[in-house]
């Protein structure tokens, strides 16, 4: 799964990596992003921008908000089995940017040890979403994602058996695109990135909770 994950780079520099028709206004460096937490999505859209959204998919049919909670990530492998899933698989798709994501190695019965994984290159990547908006009674629209997982590749496996599908630059036009698409077209990409493309190393238990969101969160352990 992903539970955690990062964004930190400039507008700036967020504009060139994903080809964004303008800069972001400022964007707060985010050391320790949570679900329900608001997150910045790139949806697909006419317009390629970062827009707000709530982590934790809200299927527009829903009788109340709460499904969020159990729809932060949606397994790549059974996406066209799951209602709340299928549709916007075909329909409404979103980069999720990121500069990295934790995951959490078990060590004996009970403990388990946090690690942060970001790409070797340095630049922020982009994980496969799926985005929906769903309208309070009073009709407040609430936008909101799920991130993609599959399974780990070796870079990764080692700590935790699933992880975000990070997609190569050269997929995110034909993922963005505002054309249905149907899981046959799409499953190419739904795998693991290859493992040079990351790195992993431990960090302390201070991202175990979300109220600490700072540089400390992503700092090596000696």
């Amino acid at each position: 799964m992903c539970g955690r994950f990062t964004l930190t780079s400039s507008p700036q520099r967020l504009r060139a990596r994903f080809s964004l028709s303008a800069a972001p206004d400022a964007v707060a460096p985010r050391y320790n992003i949570a679900p329900s937490q608001p997150v910045l999505v790139i949806p697909n859209r006419p317009e390629r921008v970062l827009r707000p959204a709530r982590w934790g998919l809200i299927p527009h049919w829903a009788t109340d908000a709460s499904i969020g909670h159990r729809m932060i990530n949606a397994r790549a492998e059974t996406l066209a089995s799951r209602a709340a899933f299928r549709a916007a698989l075909e329909r409404r798709r979103c980069l999720i940017p990121a500069d990295g994501f934790y995951e959490w190695q078990r060590e004996g019965r009970a403990r388990r040890a946090p690690f942060y994984v970001r790409g070797r290159d340095g630049e922020p990547f982009a994980m496969a979403g799926l985005w929906d908006v769903w309208r309070r009674p009073d009709g407040e629209a609430v936008a909101s994602c799920a991130i993609i997982t599959t399974a780990a590749n070796e870079a990764v496996a080692e700590i935790h058996d699933r992880m975000p599908v990070i997609l190569a630059p050269e997929a995110y036009d034909p993922w963005l695109t505002r054309a249905p698409l149907h899981l046959d077209a799409l499953v190419s990409w739904l795998i693991a990135c290859p493992d040079e493309w990351l790195e992993a190393y431990r960090v302390s238990n201070l991202v175990n909770v979300p109220a600490h969101d700072e540089p400390a969160c992503i700092a090596p352990l000696p």
